[in-house]
């Protein structure tokens, strides 16, 4: 059966990008922003030119009416919008994108108390949601954009059939969704954004990402 997928904080960068590819794959995708007006005028925005509409709502109708929800928001709005959702995620996938950036120094790591912003989602949201983080390494405006992203996205989680839905949905988007195993293991990804942020500068890339080299079996992770 097709899940909804409820995006919240989709009017931001990497929320709408994701919003608009997993639309443009058939997925039904809802928009949330902490403002329902918001959140409509970003839906019709990114749904001008596909043969489906986004739909909108307020983060937290998003929230209830999906399967499985995506948090996109940067790290000072991580607390705040995971309580304002809370109520809606028991049972449900959560999928965390947030990336601890504390300006002005973003290129710099700066892990939060609890390893990592994975971590400290999973501690605000409780044992009773199935949270996952994955899209920490993927620039957003490339993503915006309708060419091909050459960009694997590690996927983080202790469920398991959790990780596996994050996978395919990253698949859906035109990426490569990698089991990058536990929870704790996303402060790597988390830290790598603040390392290609400085490449970025430092080498002037347009949004470098990156790519695991060597021949894959992906069928292997399903086992």
């Amino acid at each position: 059966m097709e899940q909804t997928i409820a995006v919240v904080g989709g009017t931001g960068n990497l929320g709408a990008a994701l919003a608009r590819r997993w639309a443009k794959a058939g997925k039904t995708v809802i928009i949330g922003s902490r403002t329902a007006e918001k959140a409509r005028e970003a839906a019709a925005r990114l749904s001008a030119g596909l043969d489906t509409r986004i739909l909108s709502a307020s983060n937290l109708e998003a929230a209830r009416a999906a399967d499985i929800v995506v948090a996109t928001v940067p790290f000072s709005s991580q607390a705040a919008v995971l309580e304002e959702i809370r109520p809606a995620l028991a049972g449900k996938i959560l999928i965390d994108t947030t990336v601890p950036l504390m300006p002005p120094k973003v290129a710099r790591v700066q892990l939060p108390a609890e390893g990592s912003a994975a971590q400290r989602a999973q501690q605000l949201v409780g044992e009773t949601v199935r949270l996952v983080s994955a899209f920490h390494n993927v620039a957003a405006h490339k993503l915006a954009t309708d060419q091909e992203v050459e960009c694997d996205v590690l996927v983080f989680g202790d469920d398991k059939e959790a990780r596996a839905v994050a996978v395919a949905l990253a698949d859906c988007a035109g990426l490569r969704g990698l089991h990058a195993g536990v929870l704790a293991n996303s402060a790597a990804a988390e830290a790598l954004t603040s390392i290609l942020i400085f490449l970025n500068k430092t080498y002037r890339v347009d949004g470098a990402g990156i790519r695991i080299t060597g021949q894959l079996d992906r069928s292997a992770a399903a086992d």
